[in-house]
């Protein structure tokens, strides 16, 4: 493999005309009739001028830790695009020692003069995991945790023209949550690879403008529902005249509520205001079926012009837990989840937002889930945008696992939980916070000291954390009891516990890689090349789960372990655990199957077999006598060749809580002959589908598909390309081996490993495409697969305008 193939090169390409070329992509500077309170509209987030410093940026590897405070030359380094990282990855097997080191990035930006009235923001998505910029050779305060964004004003650091951004990169083990134990990285479950792994931009505001606005709906179910804004006003200087604020709750074009004050600002510093939007009438509640949001926009103005106005989005909805269950809107819903990692191969976290938007898609329209729980840190706010409008409810935690440190990290936690819910309590699909560290020991203090916290900032939503002893300690206060339950029925099969007596309950985990056959230890495996039997236990064990829960009306529901694989040293093989029902590619493995199956009929039926219809060596006997089929259908036919096998019905005696329980069959046969296997729905009487599947390897074919026909060509936009081997009909061939090599062609770079050997991921695996800086054109991959032949895919790319 090339070193730094995920790394953007601009080819011979000088460092004078890289800086020109980037400033070409600048938003467009206009001027306004008050000087310093000129605005510019966006689709999202704050009315502000904006300088992008995704594609501006040089790396440069290691440097000198000892030095940073100096600065440093970033004479030789290479032109790079955000997000990055610095490791160069593979899918698997990653060295931690690759990223435990200071790593230089430098950006020459260009500042246009018309913003030199103006106050300045330097603003940082995400950095893994500490940082320490500098500005034209001035340091500012260093910052460390990787997950929450973090901002300077640098407006009397700048100057007309060209300007240089340094930043040291430290990717070290640090005494920052989730790390800090001297265990080193193998302290906590998940592997964190660094890099400046979100955006990077430059915000300029006017002297006085709306730094947050907080927009939290209240008697949502009742007709004096309302809207209550909490404006915060930083200003730089004291104002003669008073400000007038107005906020309006729109639908597109139509203003559905509106309120307006008079304020002053009598010196510098923050401002609080409130307003309240009342009135709403006959407005849509946000649902998970029908995630209805509007926009909230609140504007400065004086004197009749205006200053700066912001714009978020809110949903309406009455979220409760409570010791009868989970309640939506009035209505009692039992929660239906997974969790989350952030986390890709060949990339860690650096993964734009088109990316981070598809795993919510996979979540909510194949998996059927109705919430997702962000394991175990906040995760990127593209994920969080996607949540609000796919109606996928969400549980955002500050970062942590299993630890506790010092009285330092112990200030850095109660940060993370701050900025936490400073950035994201907007968000409707939000309906719970974890305020613990991921199933840490109760510090009375500590948690005491998070929880007021939360409810200062926004007393609209419960606190929780999950928690491994199924009792309350001394001191232990939480609005919600989460539990992470993995333990063996006495009558065999998954354990679910009873709830705790007086608090609402929620399952934060289950099923994971525990092992249910032998009650004990975390060795199940679930990896595509494991045994079948092996694999077909994963979705068992998640209907069992989802089952059992289900008959208790006091658990609220589960948010199971886990959506997808991700890398870790805890009980995983070649660096990569394997609980997730999707591999690390994203691609659903056999566990996903009774995802796949609960979605409602009236989106359509569906059939997912819960094996493969192979009698290779591995499965020379076929699926096996108690061979499972997930299906929303009420009846399913099986025809074996041209013969009709069995007629079978969902099992509702052992899955009586399911809405739609698996269908069983035996399927064990010699199969010499290789038949085929027809699998035919039929939901009240009418044949509404069905699936072929063919067990002969002689018609296989090599499948590659792109999530993405169109990318923009900014050299930080990518799509994911799934290639696998299939049957004849586009079902999975389980084993399948063969290298594949990869050959691109025009305006993209391919992220990934080149070639690729399908034996160990099982016969299906992904890579991802990225744009290329400031292009346009047309991509074309080729993938040739060593026995099966080649396979060629076609995207646009456009230029961002």
């Amino acid at each position: 493999m090339e070193p730094n193939k995920n790394i953007v090169s601009t080819g011979d390409l000088s460092r004078r005309k890289f800086i020109q070329s980037c400033a070409i992509g600048m938003v467009a500077i206009g001027s306004g009739s008050l000087p310093g309170f000129t605005t510019q509209n966006s689709e999202r987030g704050p009315a502000r001028k904006v300088i992008p410093l995704d594609q501006h940026w040089f790396f440069g590897g290691k440097i000198d830790p000892s030095a940073l405070d100096k600065g440093f030359d970033d004479k030789g380094f290479s032109p790079v695009t955000l997000p990055h990282c610095v490791a160069n990855l593979s899918w698997q097997e990653w060295s931690v020692d690759s990223w435990q080191a200071v790593w230089g990035y430098s950006n020459h930006f260009l500042l246009p003069k018309e913003l030199l009235g103006m106050r300045l923001f330097l603003h940082f998505d995400g950095v893994m995991v500490g940082a320490c910029p500098f500005i034209n050779g001035r340091q500012l305060t260093p910052h460390y945790g990787g997950y929450l964004p973090f901002s300077y004003e640098i407006t009397d650091m700048v100057h007309e023209g060209e300007n240089i951004l340094l930043t040291g990169v430290d990717s070290r083990w640090s005494n920052v949550p989730p790390e800090g134990s001297p265990e080193g990285a193998k302290r906590i479950d998940f592997l964190e690879p660094g890099g400046i792994h979100r955006k990077v931009w430059i915000e300029a505001v006017p002297k006085v403008f709306l730094r947050d606005v907080f927009a939290k709906p209240v008697n949502v179910l009742s007709p004096q529902r309302a809207v209550e804004i909490r404006c915060s006003i930083d200003a730089s200087q004291r104002l003669e005249k008073p400000l007038r604020l107005r906020v309006e709750m729109k639908e597109k074009e139509r203003v559905i509520s509106q309120a307006e004050k008079t304020i002053s600002i009598e010196g510098p510093g923050m401002t609080e205001i409130n307003l309240t939007l009342a009135d709403l009438g006959n407005v849509t509640l946000w649902d998970i079926d029908h995630p209805q949001l509007y926009d909230i926009e609140t504007t400065l103005s004086a004197e009749g012009s205006s200053l700066h106005s912001h714009r978020t989005r809110v949903g309406l909805r009455d979220a409760r837990f409570q010791l009868d269950g989970f309640f939506l809107n009035g209505r009692r819903l039992q929660i239906f989840g997974l969790n989350r990692h952030e986390i890709y191969p060949y990339a860690g976290f650096a993964m734009p937002e088109r990316v981070m938007r598809r795993d919510a898609e996979i979540l909510r329209k194949e998996f059927n889930c109705n919430m997702v729980r962000c394991s175990h840190y906040p995760q990127t706010e593209a994920f969080l945008d996607a949540c609000d409008e796919l109606g996928l409810m969400v549980w955002e935690e500050a970062p942590g696992w299993n630890y506790i440190g010092d009285a330092a990290w112990k200030e850095l936690l109660v940060r993370d939980v701050r900025d936490m819910i400073v950035r994201d309590r907007n968000h409707p699909s939000i309906i719970i916070w974890g305020t613990r560290a991921n199933e840490s020991r109760n510090d009375v203090e500590l948690y005491k000291e998070t929880r007021a916290i939360a409810r200062s900032l926004d007393d609209s939503r419960p606190s929780s954390g999950s928690m491994i002893r199924h009792a309350t300690d001394e001191g232990w206060d939480e609005d919600v009891f989460s539990f992470d339950d993995y333990h063996l029925d006495p009558n065999g099969g998954v354990g679910i516990y009873d709830p705790v007596e007086g608090v609402p309950y929620l399952l934060s985990e289950a099923v994971g890689q525990f092992n249910y056959v032998t009650g004990k230890g975390f060795t199940s495996l679930y990896r595509r090349d494991a045994a079948v039997e092996t694999q077909q236990l994963q979705a068992i064990n998640h209907a069992q789960a989802h089952d059992k829960a289900a008959a208790n009306p006091r658990n609220c529901g589960v948010i199971a372990w886990c959506a997808f694989e991700y890398s870790s040293f805890h009980n995983s093989l070649k660096g990569i655990k394997n609980p997730g029902v999707a591999d690390v590619f994203r691609i659903p493995k056999l566990g996903a199957s009774f995802y796949q199956s609960q979605q409602d009929i009236k989106k359509g039926a569906v059939i997912h077999p819960n094996f493969y219809w192979d009698f290779g060596a591995r499965c020379p006997s076929g699926p096996g006598k108690n061979a499972a089929i997930f299906s929303n259908c009420d009846r399913l036919e099986l025809f074996i060749g041209d013969n009709h096998h069995s007629t079978l019905y969902p099992d509702r005696k052992k899955y009586p809580h399911l809405q739609y329980p698996p269908f069983f069959a035996d399927l064990e046969m010699a199969g010499s002959e290789l038949p085929e296997l027809r699998i035919d729905g039929y939901s009240k009487d009418e044949k509404t589908a069905s699936r072929t599947f063919s067990s002969n390897p002689r018609s296989d074919q090599f499948l590659l598909l792109a999530d993405d026909g169109e990318l923009m060509g900014d050299g930080s936009d990518a799509t994911r390309v799934v290639f696998r081997v299939a049957d004849k009909y586009g079902a999975p061939r389980p084993f399948a081996e063969g290298d594949v090599r990869f050959h691109i062609q025009g305006p993209g770079i391919m992220v990934g490993d080149n070639p690729f050997h399908l034996k160990e991921s099982g016969g299906a695996a992904a890579i991802w495409i990225r744009t290329k800086p400031n292009s346009s054109g047309i991509i074309r991959l080729q993938a040739i697969h060593s026995i099966l032949g080649a396979k060629t895919i076609r995207i646009d790319v456009r230029k961002r305008r």
